[in-house]
């Protein structure tokens, strides 16, 4: 018997398979190559596709997971540590861009409502596409990445009430106003509901499954609470997508959550694939050509709106053009919940077929560039941002004490970037009484850090006039710890343009900058996947007994030869000859037993080594350590023993001492 349904996800796997394939060769993102593969498949493509009411309805799976797996990622504690990131910069970009969009929405003709509704869908950009951008280009945690990830965050959280305001500015209720009411109480209701589940069921119910170790049962038993939410909200009035969400954060508070997390992200990644799949489908290409300059006059309209409410909403948290900049060129495409949300626009009839189509062509189209404006980010902000002026601030009011500061500053070290490695190395220099200067574009940072007395600036450290007029020419050393590559690159070549002597060292986090930092005049490349390799088989070398000054003057080697020995298809046969004894381990056990053979008695009178065919190197009581082992040494309980023998030996005397 033909399955119709089967033979359309067969067309459509197998399809995006090989469109996703070529995309991924072109080096773009995997979502642009399912919405290629829904033209193709689409009424409007080649029409291989017949049952679309069902893809839509996989589709709508994909978004109830979708929304699941972004509750479970949603940590309160992380968001509260950039509460102001997300919530200042958040709620500006999305409530200035509805502004906007309304204003001219409504001076074109459109209804407030209808007005109001093309807002939320513009407001919002791609988590999916500009995160794995990032990601990919190792800048999430550049200064620029780390606010577009604040604002997708909060774009994240504030799909989910304009999901719910939806049917209501439709005019579904004639009391505006008791249906706003009832929405609330609901969705209260629903959230006192939840706390009460993720403090006191869930996570017993969650331990009493994880004890089964039945990874089917688990992951049957997530699935469960997801869709039971999800059903359980739709059934009060409230939508699919708002109890997907709560579902997940109910699991998010419990200690589960990465292992759900972990066994969902397949499930979610085939149906949201039907989402994309289905959003392709919709897209008429006639109407997109015939209408192509308008589409386009809208989408160079769109960009420029959206990547100026961006770059404002960074300069309102005070960082520098350059940044704002490079935020709004990361920001400015329309997102895949505005999908989401502009269904439930034509399904409230607050959207037109035209209107539709309009939206459809200019999400797509700006999807599409964003990959091309994000790599090419770095030049077209050097374009706009020409102006000398430094920008460099300090929250200390008494200037002369400042300017006294700078002017006597020399053979001190410059630290560009207060992060982990920049306040280690602050650290470590204030510990070796060494002078030093911080320079940091987080202007929260600066005013908490000056407070303690740091020296530290704001200002951006890709201008020379900021390095200028922090004597980076006096210094002997300059320190570059900031996770923004294309940065780091403008830094290095600012510092060499005003001082050829001073000694720069970069951290980066992968081996292939580090010959681009070095052509541009890096003294010296630390790069953070290669130490902390060097740490790693440091430790395993000891653990192979191999005497200390061969494993040093072996890490030393590999420094001094630019890491070369690690790098891929090395030349090198360098080789280091571990210590085995055989059938010998060395390690340590705690006395737990209060066992008459062995505690309190004197090692002589136990006959450790005879009875139990092991020896004790050191014992460790309190915060004591007793080096030197007699026979006349007593074991006391909780003791802390180093022993040497055979790993037979050592497990049977284990359970000796073992409660």
């Amino acid at each position: 018997m033909e399955i119709p349904l089967l033979t359309d996800i067969t067309i459509i796997l197998g399809l995006s398979v090989l469109v996703v394939y070529v995309f991924q060769k072109l080096r773009l993102p995997t979502i642009l190559g399912f919405l290629m593969t829904g033209l193709i498949v689409g009424p409007y493509g080649l029409s291989f596709v017949s049952a679309s009411h069902e893809i839509d309805v996989l589709s709508e799976i994909g978004i109830i997971l979708l929304l699941f797996i972004i509750g479970m990622e949603f940590s309160l504690k992380s968001l509260i540590a950039i509460k102001k990131t997300v919530f200042v910069g958040g709620s500006f970009q999305v409530g200035f861009t509805i502004l906007l969009v309304f204003g001219i929405a409504y001076l074109m003709g459109f209804g407030a409502p209808e007005a109001t509704f093309l807002g939320f869908v513009f407001a919002l950009s791609s988590t999916a596409i500009v995160l794995k951008i990032l990601q990919e280009r190792s800048e999430v945690n550049s200064p620029h990445g780390k606010i577009s990830l604040a604002i997708l965050i909060f774009q994240d959280i504030i799909v989910v009430p304009m999901m719910l305001l939806t049917p209501l500015m439709a005019g579904q209720s004639d009391d505006i106003f008791g249906a706003v009411l009832q929405l609330v109480l609901k969705t209260v209701a629903v959230l006192l509901v939840v706390w009460f589940g993720a403090r006191l069921i869930i996570p017993r119910l969650l331990y009493e499954v994880a004890k089964t170790k039945s990874r089917e049962l688990f992951l049957l038993f997530v699935v469960v609470i997801c869709f039971s939410v999800a059903w359980a909200t739709s059934a009060i009035g409230l939508s699919l997508a708002l109890g997907a969400f709560i579902a997940g954060l109910v699991i998010s508070e419990s200690e589960y959550s990465h292992q759900a997390t972990g066994i969902i992200i397949p499930f979610r990644e085939i149906f949201t694939s039907f989402f994309f799949v289905s959003i392709g489908m919709l897209l008429d290409i006639s109407f997109l050509f015939i209408h192509l300059p308008v589409i386009l006059g809208l989408l160079v309209a769109v960009i420029l709106l959206k990547a100026g409410v961006a770059a404002v909403a960074s300069l309102i948290l005070k960082y520098p053009m350059r940044v704002a900049i490079t935020v709004g060129l990361c920001l400015f495409q329309v997102g895949e919940f505005a999908f989401i949300l502009s269904k439930s626009g034509m399904e409230y009839e607050l959207l037109t077929g035209d209107v539709y189509q309009y939206f459809l062509s200019v999400s797509i189209l700006s999807m599409a560039i964003t990959p091309f404006v994000i790599q090419y980010a770095e030049p077209i902000t050097r374009l706009l941002v020409k102006s000398p002026q430094s920008g460099l601030k300090t929250t200390n009011s008494s200037s002369t004490s400042e300017e006294k500061f700078l002017e006597e500053l020399h053979d001190h070290t410059m630290i560009i970037g207060y992060g982990v490695n920049g306040r280690n190395v602050a650290h470590a220099a204030r510990f070796a009484d060494i002078p030093y200067v911080i320079i940091e574009m987080n202007a929260a940072t600066v005013r908490a850090e000056k407070a303690k007395g740091e020296p530290i600036y704001f200002g951006d450290a890709t201008n020379e006039v900021v390095l200028e007029h922090l004597k980076v020419y006096r210094a002997r050393v300059a320190v570059v710890a900031i996770s923004d590559p294309p940065a780091t690159k403008r830094v290095i070549i600012s510092i060499r343009a005003i001082c050829p002597t001073v000694h720069v060292i970069v951290r980066t986090r992968f081996m292939n900058e580090m010959d681009e930092y070095h052509r541009l005049g890096a003294d010296e490349v630390i790069p953070e996947e290669f130490e902390t390799s060097i740490e790693i088989f440091s430790r395993m070398l000891h653990k192979y007994l191999v005497p200390q000054d061969e494993v040093e003057h072996f890490v030393q080697e590999i420094r001094s030869d630019n890491y070369e020995i690690l790098r891929p298809q090395s030349a090198r046969n360098r080789h280091i000859a571990p210590l085995s004894i055989p059938d010998i381990n060395i390690t340590s056990l705690k006395v737990q037993s209060d066992n008459n053979n062995i505690v309190g008695r004197k090692i002589r009178d136990a006959n450790i080594r005879l009875e139990h065919s092991i020896n004790i190197l050191a014992i460790q009581r309190n915060e004591q350590y007793i080096t030197h082992i007699e026979a006349d040494t007593v074991i006391y309980q909780d003791d802390i023993l180093y022993l040497a023998g055979s790993p037979e030996a050592i497990a049977a005397f284990n359970e000796k001492i073992r409660l």
